[in-house]
């Protein structure tokens, strides 16, 4: 699963790239966003994982909507930044965060 989380970022970082091109950075997230949310939400019915969310504990909420607001801020700048820059300088920094927070 790491080996294909990592080609999918891969990929991520390329379709992102030549998909900015000619729209504003903010819809693009937006239209991604939306793009997952129904992925996901025939990913779950599909294979039956669905369950009850109002049967999750206040904490589990928290942290949960704490992690989107934190996930929604980092696509926000990770399109921004794209839009700015090239894959080359975006990319690197990216990754280095994501090993510095799995090592911390």
């Amino acid at each position: 699963m790491a080996l294909l989380s990592a080609v999918f970022a891969a990929l991520t970082t390329f379709f992102a790239k030549v998909g900015l091109k000619g729209v504003d950075s903010d819809l693009a997230t937006l239209i991604r966003t939306v793009v997952i949310v129904f992925v996901l939400g025939a990913f779950i019915a599909l294979t039956g994982k669905g369950s009850n969310p109002f049967a999750l504990s206040g904490q589990t909420w928290l942290f949960l909507v704490l992690s989107a607001l934190a996930t929604g801020a980092s696509w926000v700048a990770y399109f921004r930044a794209f839009k700015l820059g090239t894959a080359a300088q975006v990319a690197p920094v990216n990754i280095a965060y994501h090993v510095g927070a799995l090592e911390a």
